[in-house]
């Protein structure tokens, strides 16, 4: 059972995120060769304000 996590920052329609979890899925049956349902992705979705870099929360980016 692969278990893929993926750790983004909010801000992609649901649309969006849809398209990546079929699109990793694929990618896993593809070069694994597990069946899709077998396939478990998990989506962490990071508010801006509690991810930085360089010291500059994502909120405060124009």
């Amino acid at each position: 059972m692969p278990l893929v996590h993926i750790e983004l920052i909010e801000g992609r329609s649901p649309e969006q995120l849809k398209q990546l979890v079929q699109d990793v899925t694929d990618a896993i049956t593809k070069n694994t060769g597990a069946p899709k349902e077998h396939v478990h992705v998990v989506l962490n979705e990071m508010q801006k304000d509690h991810y930085a870099v360089g010291g500059v929360l994502k909120s405060e980016e124009k």
